[in-house]
């Protein structure tokens, strides 16, 4: 069976296969983010911190897919972003952008990407699509020390929109970088899903919510907007449903692509 697109415009589209992961299609290239395609179960933690559940399937299989140009990982170390089926993926891709922490933990086509480090991708066409590390941090001020380094990404090119995948980020000061740089972003896959782990930070975000969520497209200035990050996952406090909500209440219904 071959994955459906959902097509923003006529070189993009972006589907969401459920939890952070997502297949887009970006002039000719296709790209895939954070792969989770295990069955619903647990994943205990050996150190005593809280394990996560997932709750829900994928809405798709690594052999519905077809060819991955390049995989965009914005974390390796937490399983609702890589898991066990993920990790077998990457084996079969040419090439992993993730953290220079996470390249060096995974080894293999895994290449890390700092903030603003750029890495150019040859289309079919024989044009270029420029990927471009954005910041990202998971949690409040001070998390990486707990919950690791997050890289997001941007995906520019000469005759195309701009495209920008946020990764587990919960600042909006990283989005506003992002806007500096590169703004206004034409499409922006946000991961959402206000995920808590009350041990954690005192139960603070680790990921935009709804709320959140909204003003980082009025930052980005995004004429399209498509959530992930917002299922699957029982430690996710918000939903889709919450997200169509934010959305249609601020007046932007219409820039939402549910994939």
């Amino acid at each position: 069976m071959a994955i459906g697109t959902n097509p923003i415009s006529e070189q993009l589209s972006v589907q969401v296969i459920g939890g952070p992961t997502a297949f887009i299609e970006y002039g000719g290239l296709r790209f895939l983010t954070d792969p989770t395609f295990d069955e619903p179960g647990h994943y205990p933690r050996p150190d005593g911190r809280p394990g996560l559940t997932k709750t829900a399937p994928a809405s798709a299989k690594p052999a519905d897919l077809g060819r991955v140009d390049a995989v965009l990982l914005s974390h390796d170390e937490h399983p609702d972003n890589l898991d066990n089926s993920g990790r077998e993926l990457l084996a079969d891709v040419p090439l992993t952008l993730t953290t220079p922490s996470g390249a060096g933990r995974l080894g293999g086509t895994a290449k890390g990407l700092g903030t603003w480090e750029t890495v150019e991708l040859t289309r079919p066409d024989g044009g270029a699509v420029t990927v471009t590390g954005a910041p990202a941090l998971h949690g409040p001020e001070g998390a990486e020390k707990v919950t690791g380094d997050v890289v997001g990404f941007v995906l520019t090119a000469q005759d195309l929109p701009t495209v920008y995948v946020s990764g587990d980020n919960a600042s909006l000061d990283a989005v506003r970088q992002v806007a500096d740089r590169f703004g206004p972003v034409d499409t922006a896959v946000l991961f959402a899903g206000a995920p808590r782990l009350q041990p954690v930070f005192d139960g603070a975000l680790l990921v935009l919510d709804s709320a959140l969520a909204v003003e980082a497209a009025e930052i980005l200035g995004a004429r399209a907007v498509v959530p992930v990050h917002v299922d699957s996952w029982q430690h996710f406090t918000e939903s889709r449903d919450d997200v169509v909500a934010a959305f249609t209440a601020a007046g932007l219904a219409d820039r939402l692509r549910l994939g």
